[in-house]
C-alpha cells in the first residue's frame, strides 16, 4: 500500500472516529477498550478492497459493533475475577471524544449509570440497544450490522428495555438537579450530618464503589439510606479533613472528582428521582481515571 493509499484510508477512520469511538465506549463500558476496537477495526479498514464499499461508515460500524460484541462475549468469565463491584471507565465529556452530545438520548447512553444497567444485557441485547437508542438507527439497518433480521432486532430491543425498565426509572434527574444533590450529600458527609443525609437519600438507594482491588472500597454494594449515610459520613466526614473537590463533568453527567491525602483519586456521581438519591457511583480503581486524573 502506498503512503497516499494508506493517508486515505486513515482520513476515511478519523472523519468518523467519535462517532466510532461512542459506539465501542457505550457497548464496551471501557475507553481503553473502545480505543483496541478501533485500532483493529482500521487494521480490517486497511485490508479491504475500499473500491467496493459504498459507504465507509456503515461498514465501519458494522467491524466495530462485531469486534466489541465479541469482546464482550470474552470478558464474561474475566468480570467473574473482578474485586468488588464493577463500574465503566470515566471519562470527562466537556468537550466530549465522542462528538457532540445534543440529545437526551446521547448523554443518557454515555452515564455511569446505564453503563452499569447494560452489564446485565447479553451482548447482542446491548449491542441493539444502543444501535437504536443512543444513535436511532431503524431496525432493518441494525439487523444489516448484525447479519440477523428487523423483527430479530425489535425483540432484541423490546428484551433490553423490558430488562432495565424498572431501574432506568430511577434515575430521571436533570443535570442541575444532580449537581445540587450532589453538593449537598457531600457538603452532609463532610459535616458529619447523618440527619441530613439520610434525609437526600432515598429509603432503597443503592451505591456502588468500584475500587477494583487496587484501592480502598467497599466490596459489596450498600443498600439504604441509613447505611449509605453512615459509610459516607465515616469516609468524607469531619475526621477525614483535607479532602479536595473538584466539579467536572463525567459520561455526559455532573460528577465530583475528589483527591485525598494520600495522592488516591475517587469521582462521585449520583442518579436521582423525586429530588431524593437513588445511586451513588463512586470509582477509584485508577486505571479507570486516567482520563479523568491527567
Amino acid at each position: 500500500m502506498s503512503g497516499t493509499e494508506a493517508a486515505q484510508a486513515a482520513g476515511a477512520l478519523t472523519a468518523h472516529r467519535p462517532m466510532l469511538l461512542g459506539l465501542a465506549y457505550r457497548l464496551l463500558g471501557s475507553l481503553h477498550d473502545a480505543e483496541d476496537v478501533l485500532q483493529e477495526a482500521y487494521l480490517r479498514w486497511l485490508d479491504v478492497d475500499r473500491e467496493t464499499v459504498a459507504e465507509p461508515r456503515r461498514y465501519l460500524s458494522r467491524v466495530v459493533t462485531r469486534l466489541a460484541i465479541d469482546r464482550l462475549r470474552a470478558r464474561q468469565a474475566a468480570r467473574e475475577t473482578y474485586v468488588g463491584p464493577w463500574l465503566p471507565e470515566q471519562v470527562p465529556t466537556d468537550p466530549s471524544p465522542f462528538g457532540p452530545l445534543d440529545t437526551v438520548e446521547q448523554r443518557d447512553t454515555l452515564s455511569t449509570a446505564l453503563l452499569h444497567l447494560l452489564e446485565r444485557l447479553t451482548p447482542p441485547e446491548r449491542a441493539v440497544y444502543v444501535l437504536h437508542t443512543a444513535f436511532a438507527l431503524p431496525y432493518a439497518e441494525i439487523g444489516d450490522l448484525l447479519d440477523r433480521s428487523a423483527a430479530d432486532c425489535r425483540q432484541l430491543h423490546h428484551r433490553a428495555v423490558a430488562r432495565l425498565a424498572d431501574d432506568r426509572r430511577r434515575f430521571t434527574a436533570g443535570p442541575a438537579e444532580q449537581r445540587r444533590l450532589l453538593d449537598a450529600f457531600l457538603a452532609a458527609a463532610r459535616d458529619g450530618d447523618l440527619a441530613r443525609l439520610t434525609d437526600l437519600v432515598a429509603a432503597d438507594a443503592t451505591a456502588w464503589s468500584d475500587g477494583g482491588g487496587r484501592v480502598s472500597a467497599a466490596r459489596n454494594p450498600l443498600h439504604g439510606a441509613d447505611r449509605i449515610a453512615r459509610f459516607f459520613t465515616g469516609v468524607y466526614g469531619p475526621r477525614r479533613p483535607g479532602v479536595t473537590v473538584t466539579p467536572v463533568e463525567l459520561n455526559g453527567a455532573p460528577a465530583l472528582l475528589l483527591r485525598l491525602p494520600t495522592g488516591v483519586h475517587y469521582t462521585l456521581a449520583v442518579t436521582a428521582v423525586d429530588r431524593r438519591i437513588t445511586g451513588i457511583y463512586v470509582v477509584g480503581n485508577p486505571d479507570k481515571l486516567t482520563r479523568v486524573t491527567g
